[in-house]
């Protein structure tokens, strides 16, 4: 009476646990580099009198780990390392003689000891990362056809859609429609509140019970549709203004997947995006109709429409 659970097959699973680490991986580097970053190493540099947060508003930047990483090799000259600016942007190049002042501390060895330690382990998870990456791109391989068709859809890209394939696969025979009874099935949450265990009910607006992880990388994929000029963007603008941005990103992001279905469903489809013009010269046009019909029947009038020559 029940029906069966979707299984992927074993290399959709495998692809799956690789893109949901490579998830946690980036969360857990994201984590350390503001904890790090705000806390201990301003906190070491302080300590140096080195002020470089003044200067730079990103230490983890490309000029600004050249930086560290020359303070860590053991240069202490402050004309020297403010000339790695070079690295940086424009805005930074130009603040050459505040950084010189920045560099003018006492940091020694102690602190680049505990500096380089610090750097270490973000560097360690962004190793971890590659390696992830490169064995994502190894196993998606065959199937690089689904890849790019998904990649054609706006706001989605090579990696948003390896994160989709590896959460729903290629195979939509196992959805029977693109519906909340089919493949938006895994997108749906409960309305039901949820209670912690101190026992405080939270919103119920939404409980997480649908697949966080599918969600995530269609609300990011929303969120850049909702920049362009295309037909997704428009829709996204239209729901943002009447109801609020955080209802357009679901209502745009149930769109995409309903796409997504289509696409995968079919081999040889191809995406072509509506165009942002599609409310106003389709959609507008027929509500407009349709409310100057109401309006003259309700008057007591029959009419026939017929098109302009």
């Amino acid at each position: 009476m029940l029906r069966p659970s979707v299984v992927p097959p074993e290399p959709i699973r495998q692809l799956r646990d690789l893109t949901r680490y490579r998830v946690d991986l980036l969360a857990a580097r994201t984590s350390d580099k503001q904890r790090i970053d705000k806390q201990r190493i301003e906190k070491l540099l302080e300590d140096a009198q080195i002020k470089l947060s003044v200067v730079a508003s990103d230490s983890f930047g490309a000029s600004g780990r050249a930086m560290l990483a020359a303070l860590i090799a053991g240069e202490r000259d402050p004309a020297v390392l403010a000339e790695l600016a070079e690295l940086a942007k424009r805005r930074l190049r130009a603040k050459k003689p505040q950084l010189r002042d920045a560099f003018v501390g006492r940091f020694n060895d102690h602190h680049a000891f505990l500096l380089a330690t610090m750097l270490e382990r973000i560097d360690r998870t962004s190793a971890d990362i590659a390696s992830v990456e490169a064995t994502i791109q190894a196993q998606i391989a065959p199937f690089a056809h689904a890849v790019a068709q998904l990649d054609e859809i706006t706001g989605i890209g090579h990696t948003a859609a390896c994160a989709i394939i590896a959460e729903i696969g290629i195979d939509m025979t196992r959805f029977p429609t693109a519906g909340p009874s089919g493949l938006l099935g895994p997108l749906c949450t409960s309305c039901e509140p949820v209670v912690n265990q101190s026992g405080n009910r939270a919103s119920t607006k939404a409980t997480g019970h649908g697949n966080r992880y599918l969600a995530r990388v269609l609300g990011e994929a929303a969120v850049t549709a909702g920049r362009t000029n295309t037909f997704l963007g428009e829709r996204y603008r239209r729901i943002a203004r009447r109801r609020g941005a955080r209802r357009a990103i679901v209502a745009v992001g149930r769109s995409i997947l309903i796409i997504i279905w289509h696409l995968l469903a079919n081999p040889d489809a191809r995406y072509q995006d509506l165009g942002a013009d599609f409310f106003a010269t389709r959609i507008d046009t027929q509500r407009r109709k349709r409310n100057h019909v109401r309006q003259l029947e309700a008057l007591g009038y029959t009419l026939t429409l017929q098109p302009a020559a």
